[in-house]
């Protein structure tokens, strides 16, 4: 069974590795093309960096790898680990989550927040309302694929794809309109939505699937077990 992996890379490309340990098939099919940006100056005295998504982490110079990094999952703190943090706390599941283990273990002093374009302005507001100095930071921006790759066209039309993953709303805003526009809307009878979260289901919901499933907590492994 092909299982379409929405998720933008290089992200996705992890998560095409965890769907082949399951003896599935995974299919790259990348609805949003991630844009990494420059930090730019860093901002003075800071104590500690908060990232919402590993994509943040490239636009990160190594002079901050000394600082504490706090991160919204576990997969992010595992990229955060290898591109060289040596202090890294996950959160395990999402924004909310992140806002509640800052309160609980950050340093005192400001932190950096980096996020991506239009991202963070909720978690910042929670910040500051609890009494912390944050610097947030747009170090990416993500841009919808002009259209989907030729292999998942031609999956979808061979009726072998059997379950496709949705790791944000986004993606799954932009998949709706990539196969809408190429006339697939059709091929999707057979085959199980796997969502992240509320907002993606409600997105998914324009189109006829086999069914929707929605994952019990944000994070790849709750993902994965919807494929079981």
């Amino acid at each position: 069974m092909h299982v379409l992996i929405t998720r933008p890379l290089p992200a996705g490309a992890a998560t095409a590795d965890a769907v082949a340990a399951l003896d599935f098939v995974p299919l790259l099919a990348p609805t949003l093309v991630v844009c990494a940006r420059e930090l730019g100056e860093i901002p003075a005295g800071l104590v500690a960096v908060a990232v919402t998504s590993g994509n943040a982490l490239p636009g990160l110079p190594v002079s901050l790898h000394r600082l504490p990094l706090f991160a919204v999952g576990d997969a992010t703190a595992e990229r955060a680990r290898a591109v060289g943090f040596a202090y890294v706390t996950s959160a395990g599941a999402d924004a909310a989550a992140l806002a509640a283990l800052l309160a609980r273990r950050a340093p005192e002093g400001p932190l950096l927040l980096a996020v991506g374009e239009g991202q963070g302005a909720t978690l910042e507001q929670a910040l500051r309302a609890a009494g912390r100095a944050v610097h947030r930071r747009v170090l990416y921006a993500a841009e919808p694929a002009a259209e989907l790759p030729a292999a998942a066209v031609a999956a979808l039309r061979a009726g072998t794809v059997g379950a496709a993953l949705f790791f944000s709303a986004e993606t799954a805003r932009v998949f709706v309109r990539l196969v809408e526009a190429a006339g697939l809307a059709d091929a999707l009878g057979g085959v199980r939505a796997c969502a992240i979260g509320g907002a993606a289901v409600v997105a998914l919901r324009t189109l006829r699937w086999r069914e929707i499933r929605q994952a019990r907590r944000p994070t790849q492994e709750a993902m994965l077990a919807l494929l079981q």
